[in-house]
């Protein structure tokens, strides 16, 4: 199952390798008197590095992996030979991955494109060897560096949707079926609550071959920014939206009152959830008579300053004038406000 798949928060224990030491070495040949210093230096520590890889959707393949470790530095040697430097432990993650320390909760690094990488935990440098410190005053140095330590801690990997249009409604709204209309996404659909279990990704083909990324978030109900039903869980993909879509259901007995409800729980969540751009889309629209009064009853109380239309997934009615706000809000978004 999709829900199975889709793991968005995973914990893990990493740690970097120590740098090798430094060597502390005097030359001795045959022939040559006095050989001096020749300790080479020890290698560097391996990182552990966080890379963004766009192929990837899901933490699924972290969600085992409790413990990372990097290799240590390798220890330098005579004749000025360094040692070799660990190697570094990459972990491939999807766009939109947030690393904190999980102790402090600090914010470590944020991947938002492909190939960009962040250096969780770096290795420890490699000593250096007895050569490193000759001089005209010091020609016999008899120390050399230990190598820099390892470092550990334990690490959470969040992953946040990035979408530019994110689906915000109560359970059963009509979200995933809007979705799967818009788009070759094929989400589990059913009349029932909480049908969606995990975020669903759908490219929305456009005009003249433009598209854009719909993603529908699963069911907030009153009091999802205190944690009831699904809770904080999903909340924090609508973050990375740039606009969202309220969907109200036609047979909804106030869908003003419904709308100010999704709204409150953004601004309990994150505040700033409220400085994104909204649209308002009235769903399931064939449930209801083709009657401009009745229309007209659901409209009521919805505020002015947020653009709204009647859809419906069944009919097809009103989903090109959606894609067509969509679209304008996206990219001239002064011009809808």
């Amino acid at each position: 199952m999709a829900s199975s798949n889709f793991i968005d928060y995973v914990k893990i224990n990493a740690r970097s390798g120590a740098g090798g030491a430094g060597s502390l070495h005097f030359r001795r040949e045959k022939h040559v008197s006095k050989g001096g210093p020749d300790g080479g230096n020890g290698g560097r520590g391996g990182h552990v590095i966080l890379r963004g890889n766009a192929q990837l959707w899901t933490l699924l393949h972290l969600r085992y992996t409790k413990h990372i470790k990097a290799e240590p530095g390798g220890k330098g040697d005579g004749g000025r030979r360094s040692g070799a430097e660990g190697q570094d432990k990459i972990l491939e993650v999807p766009l939109g991955t947030v690393a904190r320390n999980a102790e402090t909760g600090e914010e470590m690094g944020e991947i938002t494109d492909d190939g960009q990488e962040i250096i969780l935990l770096p290795g420890g440098l490699g000593g250096l060897g007895n050569d490193h410190f000759k001089s005209a005053t010091n020609r016999t140095p008899d120390y050399a560096q230990p190598g820099g330590e390892e470092l550990e801690a334990w690490i959470i990997l969040e992953l946040k949707v990035l979408a530019d249009v994110g689906l915000v409604g109560f359970p059963n709204a009509g979200k995933s079926t809007l979705l799967s209309v818009v788009s070759a996404a094929r989400p589990e659909i059913a009349n029932y609550p909480f049908t969606t279990l995990v975020p669903n990704l759908g490219v929305v083909a456009y005009r003249d071959d433009l598209s854009f990324v719909m993603a529908d978030i699963p069911g907030i109900i009153e009091g999802a920014s205190q944690g009831r039903g699904l809770g904080l869980r999903f909340l924090r993909h609508i973050e990375r939206n740039s606009l969202l879509v309220f969907l109200i259901p036609a047979d909804s007995e106030d869908p003003a009152a419904e709308y100010e409800t999704l709204l409150n729980e953004l601004r309990e969540y994150n505040p700033s959830l409220l400085d994104k751009q909204r649209l308002i889309a009235i769903s399931k629209i064939d449930l209801v008579e083709d009657d401009i009064s009745e229309r007209e009853k659901l409209t009521k109380g919805l505020p002015d300053n947020v653009p709204n239309l009647f859809i419906s997934g069944a009919t097809q009615e009103g989903i090109e004038r959606l894609k067509d706000l969509i679209w304008a809000t996206l990219n001239e978004p002064l011009s809808v406000s």
